[in-house]
């Protein structure tokens, strides 16, 4: 439906030159023992996820922005529109955001490197050889 679109690698955790290989090593975001781990290579087309050193510090700035973009979307909508208490929304808020930290990790991540890899229609049918640029 979405693939061949940078929105794609993203949510479905897959590679961002390729989408066929995974980019972190399990799918559950949930899973707070593993959801950092990444692959250190596409297994399909080879792209390396491994970057120069503090190549993901940028992907902080991803993960702000998502925080963000959460926390005015709520205030404006539950605190200005709905007019409800301060205390009530940010004691639903506070939890929300720490449970959704390992979803922000990644999706941080996986946009930070879709900034600075095109994905190849021709690598994910397989009608051209995958030369890894890194």
């Amino acid at each position: 439906m979405l693939q061949g679109t940078k929105v794609y690698s993203i949510l479905h955790n897959r590679c961002p030159r390729c989408h066929k290989g995974h980019f972190f090593k399990t799918d559950n975001a949930l899973s707070w023992k593993y959801y950092d781990k990444m692959n250190t290579k596409c297994s399909v087309c080879g792209e390396s996820f491994e970057r120069e050193p503090g190549f993901y510090f940028g992907g902080m700035y991803g993960s702000y922005l998502l925080y963000s973009a959460l926390i005015a979307a709520s205030i404006i909508l539950f605190i200005v529109l709905l007019k409800l208490n301060i205390y009530y929304v940010l004691g639903v808020l506070v939890p929300v955001i720490l449970l959704s930290q390992p979803l922000f990790f990644r999706w941080g991540r996986l946009v930070w490197i879709n900034i600075f890899v095109k994905y190849d229609p021709e690598i994910a049918n397989g009608s051209k050889k995958a030369t890894p640029k890194w």
